[in-house]
């Protein structure tokens, strides 16, 4: 499992290991890492031509390091010194004994567009706001030059904590961070930023449990639900679908197919497109009596398609058993009924019903992500995945959040939330729990996208199609 951490307990690791080793010891190693890096994407590094941005704080001084290792293997390279007086000696000193020189910003420009690499060492994980106006300046410079640009730790102008960006910010082809991932590496907006990503273990004795985390193959295998020699299509868990109307017949019919596709060994439809359904899945066990009387099921999925239908989203949130709120459930659904629930609730709102459950601009949510997650599950005590460029799992009960690491950018398309709603349904009728259900839910979903799509446009029911191909890239690995 891939984890990230806070700036507040990254700072306290360093200083814990930086107690215990000789001084500048850490700093070197981190240097080590970042040139190793900067030398791999050069591929040769004689007669290059090295920039660097270099601030005030340590991150300049890893900058400054790591630019006297380039520069020692014969690179030609230059600091660009925005706070010359608050330069980190030590690697600055180093810099010039290796052969590098320094310039002031002013004097940047055409150095940055005639430069083969940028290393941004403007800010460091402790920067809150967007660049200041001349770094905001080289750092446009740098975006439309032809050099590859790797960011420090983090690209400047990025929070490392929330993964917002209120500002100019650097944009990154390779960001290397060291000791641990940080949440804002991980979650958008900032997550664009950060290009492609490299960890440099640095040795830091981190706790156990992290503020965030992504789930890899091997956990997700470790967590998908197998049938034994024992199991029946009951014991394997009946999933309820609640979902469809006479204007949305088809989410009914993607919701369905996406929990057919979730491992759970019966799916029982209510609604008003129960033809649609019976007529694509026959399969499927369609009762027109309401979701009170339906049929004894282990978890609900309500409200893709329900369109105002608000008794189905009251008889599924009063039921017992694990329920899944989606769509127009959502804004049917009231919050103190789901506050009273007893058994697990699992939100899937997208930016934009996210914003209208929490009374905010879409906006808002898009540049918080992490904090919106976190404010909605708060507001409903249920566990809620925030769909999205990042789609971002929050239990009530706090813990780490979970990111997605799947999927891609062709999965916006319509119907594709509904196969999702189903397929995370299904999980949580065979036994996982919320977040689990969420989380596996949403990697085998975003898999399956990038499978069905292959670089090309993809229909939601291309994604419920391969969503077997993914459980089975996920078992084999």
């Amino acid at each position: 499992m891939r984890t990230a951490y806070s700036v507040e307990t990254v700072r306290a690791a360093e200083r814990e290991l930086m107690a215990r080793l000789p001084d500048g010891a850490l700093m070197q190693r981190a240097a080590a890492g970042l040139a190793a890096a900067c030398a791999d994407l050069l591929g040769r590094v004689y007669g290059r031509r090295v920039v660097l941005l270099v601030g005030s704080g340590d991150n300049g001084g890893d900058a400054l390091y790591a630019g006297a290792r380039l520069a020692r293997r014969g690179a030609g390279v230059t600091a660009v010194l925005f706070a010359p007086e608050r330069a980190h000696g030590g690697g600055l000193a180093a810099l010039r004994r290796a052969g590098g020189r320094t310039v002031a910003p002013d004097d940047a420009e055409e150095l940055i567009e005639r430069a083969d690499l940028l290393l941004d060492g403007i800010v460091g994980i402790g920067g809150k706001g967007g660049l200041r106006p001349d770094a905001a300046r080289l750092a446009e410079v740098a975006d439309r030059s032809r050099a590859a640009v790797v960011a420090v730790d983090l690209p400047s102008g990025v929070d490392a904590d929330t993964g917002e960006v209120r500002g100019a910010a650097v944009r990154a082809d390779l960001t290397v961070t060291f000791g641990t991932h940080k949440p804002g590496l991980l979650i958008d907006p900032a997550r664009e930023y950060a290009g492609s990503v490299r960890l440099v273990d640095i040795g830091l004795a981190l706790p156990e449990e992290a503020e965030l985390e992504a789930l890899q193959h091997a956990d997700v295998r470790r967590l998908l639900p197998v049938p034994t020699g024992e199991s029946d299509k009951y014991r394997r868990g009946v999933v309820g679908i609640a979902a469809g109307s006479a204007r949305y017949p088809g989410a009914a019919v993607l919701a369905v197919y996406g929990a057919l596709r979730g491992g759970a060994g019966a799916v029982r439809y209510v609604g008003p497109a129960g033809d649609a359904v019976i007529a694509r899945f026959p399969e499927t066990l369609v009762s027109d009596r309401g979701p009170k009387h339906a049929g004894r099921v282990q978890a609900w999925v309500v409200g893709p398609g329900a369109g105002d239908d608000a008794s189905a989203v009251g008889e599924v949130l009063a039921s017992d058993v694990p329920v899944l709120i989606d769509a127009d459930g959502l804004r049917l659904a009231d919050r103190d009924a789901v506050r009273a629930r007893t058994a697990p609730t699992l939100m899937t709102p997208h930016a934009g019903e996210a914003a209208a459950l929490l009374g905010v601009p879409r906006e808002e949510v898009e540049g918080a992500r992490l904090a919106s997650a976190r404010e909605l599950a708060g507001r409903y005590g249920a566990t809620v995945l925030l769909k999205g460029s990042t789609t971002l799992v929050a239990d009530a009960g706090g813990g780490a959040v979970r990111v997605n690491p799947t999927g891609t950018a062709w999965l916006a398309t319509a119907g594709s939330g509904d196969v999702l709603s189903g397929l995370a349904g299904s999980l949580l009728a065979s036994g996982l729990s919320a977040p689990d259900a969420g989380s596996v839910g949403a990697y085998l979903h975003g898999l399956a996208g990038r499978f069905a799509a292959d670089g090309a446009p993809v229909g939601a029911h291309d994604v419920a199609e391969a969503v077997p191909a993914a459980w089975r890239d996920v078992t084999d690995a």
